[in-house]
């Protein structure tokens, strides 16, 4: 019997105020910026501050093996650098008590209203009407949709049928899970080969199935985590650093199909980059089996398409995640990528942004950290500089900046609004010195420590 939908309540108008969902880290930067410039913001999160990064939330695709796959060092708020003593890759629980701390450092943790979901957003001339799922009603001057890119799973569909369990990788959560087990990973990316390497702890086996053939970046590069040593050079041009860089990864690793993975079918840097330091070990042990892609599934019995058979247990299917952002999808657009000017901004819908949902070659954080800021300040000129508020209005109406940085991106789902890291610093930059805009941070509290 389906559950009633809640008995909505009367409209309550919020003035200038905007409405941040999510308490991840893009939502917590969002509140950061609008707070410092002294906009009214109200803030709503269905489980609490952390987002993705709390393996207790509902539907988190956090486990317990995972770590940052961009280092410490590069990966902090703007004045917010994560703790000295962190590892380079930090665990996912030392990822969560940084932002905490940072929450608590900028007074935004009590700003939080949690048990608070969003069931829908509806328009009204230029306001933004939302319901929650306890049938409140608000009436904002503007969205920041920051409810994340990794909450809505993507299941393969098997050729055949499949006796054993189907599971996502958001719904791993440790080895033990798996213990005796004969599993099947599919997928290539961060999540597979991360789970894949920590499944053989227990497994009684475990096949990595890829489609195609990935580029591996070590964690490390001549002893220096990988964005470290990228950002400190050479900066060479595009086509010069992927056969440089290509020629060093292969002299680090050994050709991927010395290990039994299929030749890279693209240039390096063309795909969202797989950093792991451990397959190649688990493969050289034979920890990991590598095989192609799945041909056929009948009963336990998996055959791939190069003609070997396999009796599996458990399939995870590492298949990525729909960017969907449901109470809002009909003015974001595409649920893969919402159609956001520099993945922010929406042209059509005047008081409508988004932060987090950037597909990029480098760590997330700072990212999110520069477009609230950009959010923040175009805001702010609303209140205070309305002509340089129209003008950026018209100014994103019909520039349409490349953002590949010299790069052929893929052509799959994944990569159809991929942008280049650098490319969108450079032009995220020059539209601030455009229109003015100054990064503002607010006042820090000094806190005695990371809370763990």
């Amino acid at each position: 019997m389906p559950i009633p939908s809640p008995t909505l309540g009367p409209l309550e108008d919020r003035g200038d105020a905007v409405l941040v969902v999510g308490a991840g880290p893009a939502g917590l930067a969002a509140a950061r910026a609008l707070r410092a410039r002294g906009l009214s913001y109200d803030h709503v999160d269905r489980h609490g501050v952390g987002g993705i990064w709390d393996i207790e939330a509902p539907g988190s695709p956090m486990y317990e093996a995972a770590h940052f796959i961009s280092s410490r060092t590069l990966s902090g708020f703007e004045g917010f650098p994560m703790p000295a003593d962190y590892p380079d890759y930090p665990h996912h629980r030392q990822v969560l008590a940084y932002l905490r701390s940072f929450a608590d450092a900028y007074d935004l943790t009590d700003r939080v209203e949690t048990g608070v979901e969003v069931r829908d957003v509806d328009r009204s001339g230029d306001r933004w009407q939302v319901t929650l799922t306890d049938g409140r009603r608000r009436e904002y001057a503007g969205i920041v949709c920051c409810s994340g890119a990794q909450w809505f799973p993507v299941l393969p569909d098997l050729p055949g049928e499949f006796a054993g369990e189907l599971r996502h990788s958001n719904t791993y959560r440790s080895a033990d899970e798996v213990r005796g087990r004969r599993v099947l990973v599919v997928g290539g990316g961060n999540s597979g080969c991360d789970i894949a390497v920590d499944a053989a702890r227990t497994a009684d086996r475990v096949l990595l199935s890829m489609r195609r053939g990935y580029w591996f970046i070590p964690k490390h590069v001549f002893g220096r985590p990988s964005d470290v040593f990228a950002a400190g050079g050479p900066h060479l041009p595009v086509r010069l650093q992927q056969k440089v860089f290509g020629w060093v990864l292969n002299l680090l690793n050994g050709r991927p199909e010395r290990w039994g993975l299929q030749k890279p079918d693209h240039r390096l840097f063309e795909t969202h980059p797989v950093l792991n330091s451990n397959l190649f070990l688990a493969l050289q042990h034979g920890d990991v089996e590598p095989r192609p892609a799945i041909r056929s599934v009948d009963g336990h019995r998996v055959v791939f398409t190069d003609g070997q058979e396999a009796e599996v247990d458990t399939i995870i299917a590492a298949t990525g995640y729909r960017h969907a952002v449901p109470y809002a999808q009909r003015f974001l657009g595409s649920d893969q990528h919402p159609d956001l000017y520099l993945t922010s901004f929406s042209r059509q819908y005047e008081g409508l942004f988004g932060i987090g949902f950037t597909e990029t070659n480098s760590g997330a954080f700072k990212h999110f950290d520069a477009l609230a800021q950009m959010i923040a300040s175009h805001l702010d000129d609303r209140r205070n500089r309305p002509e340089q508020y129209r003008g950026f209005r018209q100014f994103i109406a019909d520039d349409t900046p490349d953002l590949t940085g010299g790069l052929s991106f893929d052509s799959s789902a994944r990569h159809q609004g991929y942008v280049d890291a650098d490319a969108l610093t450079r032009y995220r930059a020059a539209v601030g010195r455009r229109f003015g805009w100054r990064l503002q941070t607010g006042t820090r509290r000094d806190l005695a420590g990371v809370r763990s």
